[in-house]
């Protein structure tokens, strides 16, 4: 196992006040040609919450609770909004880190949630230049027991807290992504694999969950993955019966759990008459917080070369 001497959380980013909503928003879309307008609107999902995204400070517990368990130094560097991880990058030169190993705040595989975060350390480390730490990415973790075991706590939570323990259907949620970038990943079968180990360890086996997703973004004509999970809930033949929604696609109640679901989902729901309980994400779980010790423990073999390419624009796959 190489001798790591630090750790290294690479995040996503959000903003932390008004004025860096649109600035934080234009760094994630850059070169994507997403209208104006669709920016305009997905801002005033922040605005709702004054413009600070939670994600920040969920991930400031991480790092915390990493530090409580790991006795590596933990940094953390955003791709989209501070800490930038150019910066994270050149204060790790700085204290002298040589070799460290990094986690991604996202489980599963696609271009986005894996290959562009090796892409993020790599251009970090070319704009620190000489005598930038080596850094390794951990490879999607999404099949650890810690992992499921800890989703599968916040599923059995919410159905008992809401009453729901055997008349609920579960619903998992994850973010809907471009078909084109589906297709070059294990992204939907890693989720499908994930809710299955989740349902069972929860009691909730027999095929007795759907997968839907959530968050889509991109322009109307580009086909993304589906059903959305408010035209699933529009769609069941029995509105009546609860639902307990699962966003097992995210790792903390960030913005797009907190409008997507608490608000829109839960707002579907209410006019359908629909019974409705949402679980928490793992966040610091300790199971959760034990399995991301363990990764970093551990040794690994780094993602393949080329995996979970960058789509290629022009060549949407319709289906």
């Amino acid at each position: 196992m190489p001798s790591y001497d630090a750790v290294l959380v690479v995040g996503f980013g959000g903003p932390e006040k008004h004025e860096d909503v649109m600035p934080f928003l234009e760094n994630v879309t850059r070169g994507r040609g997403v209208p104006r307008e669709r920016l305009l609107g997905v801002a005033e999902h922040y605005y709702h919450f004054d413009g600070k995204s939670p994600i920040n400070e969920q991930v400031r517990e991480l790092v915390a609770a990493l530090r409580a368990t790991v006795t590596l130094p933990v940094y953390w560097g955003n791709r989209n909004w501070h800490p930038l991880l150019p910066d994270t990058v050149r204060r790790m030169q700085a204290d002298g880190v040589r070799r460290a190993v990094a986690i991604a705040t996202s489980a599963f595989s696609s271009y986005s949630a894996c290959r562009q975060y090796l892409e993020n350390i790599a251009d970090a480390r070319a704009a620190v230049g000489d005598g930038a730490p080596m850094i390794e990415k951990i490879p999607p973790y999404w099949h650890h027991p810690g992992f499921i075991d800890a989703m599968a706590d916040r599923v059995s939570h919410a159905c008992s807290e809401a009453g729901m323990n055997g008349e609920a259907e579960l619903i998992f949620t994850a973010h809907s992504i471009p078909v084109s970038m589906a297709v070059t990943s294990r992204y939907e079968a890693e989720l499908r694999e994930a809710c299955l180990r989740i349902a069972e360890r929860a009691g909730r086996g027999g095929g007795q969950w759907a997968l839907v997703w959530q968050s889509r973004s991109g322009p109307p004509g580009q086909p993304w993955l589906e059903p959305d999970i408010n035209d699933y809930l529009r769609a069941r033949p029995d509105p009546a019966r609860p639902v307990v929604i699962a966003p097992v696609g995210f790792l903390s109640d960030h913005i797009e759990v907190l409008w997507d679901l608490d608000h829109e989902a839960r707002e579907t729901c209410q006019a359908l008459g629909t019974p409705m309980a949402r679980a928490g994400t793992v966040g610091t779980h300790p199971k959760f917080i034990g399995a991301l010790a363990e990764l970093i423990a551990t040794p690994f073999a780094p993602c393949a070369e080329g995996c979970c390419p960058r789509p290629q624009r022009g060549k949407e796959v319709r289906s």
